[in-house]
């Protein structure tokens, strides 16, 4: 698809018009029709805040009952319109990204609760974008019901009954809000369970600061206060919610993979669900712990078809999107609590919990790529051999090698494994030159 990629449609905020917004709006109602209800809310960048404005206007235009709930995390909004009875939802964010982009994400109902738009929907509205006789003359909203507080309050109350009797007395935590919308509610949870807790980059408002040098991306500043505090662990999401990493009492970065392996071991899980981006040392634990892996292409989406599709409980990325029993999309607060709950009940330490996963050296470069170039990596005879030839080489190391295009951002990941680091980065940064020269 032209605009839909591996989570939603992502883009430079200024290229949201008016005119595009609406025409996501008539695409999902010709999709759906106009006797549908539509939840909106979204993230805090400051484009956001003028994009649900042109939503709203589009759904009044088009008639189509309408909600704002204003700043909410992904899995809040995917959750609580379902849950409020919404036909739909379009979630404004661009995740983990500057604040200079944004982007949009649609859950629809199924079967027991919220899901990522089908791809025929997605098919409906890309034509309503390429449509050249589009004509939109807007018409003004006169109200818009604001559902942040009861939708706040659903969320919390979910949050709370998943993670059952539990008491965080004596857990002292950090969290990092990335500047989004988990600012909205990422401490009280914790300390509404009796932690402690210390609290950077939560701006609620409308923000230019979002994901900058913070949040999941960028744990430097986490790891620096759980070490200099005294801290148990830490804890950091992403611009929108639907992801979180932490950080142990040493500093040391625990990533999904490894949260994987400690929520799988804690419910004595069987079967887990997760991507090519998985590290070696995750299938080695599955493998020795008896656990079958179900290998999904890059995106939480692939990892939740998987789920349905397989009747599997648990899954995830490395990224730290996971996908906990139960629910339908990555929720970073949620696994936050639950690694709590981990901790509060094994009384271990989450260095003593990541333990049982041995990371393989990694190592991850970005090579800048357009549209074409993108393409011309799966068609190009020259890169096939190029890429052939780097596995080969990679097996002196007992390594392995992915490279795939970006499907939200312009470029192309090449990622690594090995048993040594220095020869398999020096291998990384050679392939992303001569892959470049082909390209």
């Amino acid at each position: 698809m032209k605009y839909f990629g591996t989570d939603g449609i992502r883009q430079p905020a200024d290229q949201f018009t008016a005119d595009f917004l609406a025409r996501i709006v008539k695409g999902l109602a010709d999709y759906a029709g106009n006797n549908i209800k539509i939840f909106l809310a979204g993230d805090t960048r400051e484009s956001t805040e003028w994009i649900l404005q042109d939503l709203s206007t589009a759904c009044e235009t088009f008639g189509l009952e309408y909600s704002s709930a204003g700043i909410l995390p992904t899995p809040a909004i995917n959750y609580c319109f379902y849950e409020m009875g919404y036909d739909y939802a379009i979630d404004v964010t661009a995740s983990h990204n500057p604040y200079t982009d944004n982007g949009i994400k649609i859950f629809e109902r199924g079967t027991n609760s919220g899901q990522k738009l089908s791809a025929s929907a997605c098919a409906k509205i890309e034509q309503a974008l390429e449509n050249a006789e589009f004509s939109y003359a807007p018409a003004s909203p006169t109200y818009r019901e604001d559902l942040h507080g009861e939708a706040l309050a659903l969320y919390q109350s979910h949050l709370l009954k998943y993670l059952g009797e539990v008491d965080f007395k004596g857990l002292k935590v950090a969290i990092d809000c990335a500047n989004g919308a988990t600012s909205v509610i990422g401490e009280s949870v914790f300390t509404d369970l009796g932690a402690e807790t210390q609290l950077i980059h939560a701006d609620q408002h409308y923000n230019t600061k979002i994901n900058a040098e913070c949040g999941s991306t960028h744990p430097e500043s986490l790891q620096a206060l759980v070490q200099q505090n005294h801290l148990d662990f830490g804890v950091a999401y992403d611009g929108d919610g639907d992801r979180c990493l932490c950080v142990d009492h040493a500093g040391n970065l625990i990533d999904g993979d490894q949260i994987i392996a400690i929520l799988a071991d804690f419910l004595h899980l069987d079967h887990i669900a997760i991507t090519v981006m998985a590290n070696q040392g995750l299938l080695n634990w599955a493998k020795s712990a008896n656990i079958t892996t179900e290998i999904t292409p890059v995106g939480d989406s692939n990892v939740a078809a998987a789920m349905r599709d397989k009747n599997i409980q648990l899954g995830g990325e490395q990224s730290g999107h996971i996908i906990l029993p139960g629910e339908t999309t990555g929720d970073g607060i949620l696994t936050s609590l639950m690694l709590a709950k981990v901790i509060s009940k094994t009384h271990k330490s989450l260095a003593d919990l990541a333990s049982i996963v041995t990371k393989f050296p990694q190592v991850i470069v970005n090579l800048p790529a357009t549209p074409a170039q993108k393409e011309s990596l799966k068609t190009s005879s020259q890169a096939k051999q190029l890429l052939l030839d780097y596995s080969h080489k990679l097996e002196t190391y007992d390594g392995r090698l992915l490279v795939r295009p970006s499907g939200t951002e312009p470029l192309i990941r090449i990622t690594m494994w090995g048993n040594d680091l220095a020869p398999i980065s020096q291998l990384a940064e050679d392939l992303k030159l001569n892959l470049g020269a082909i390209l």
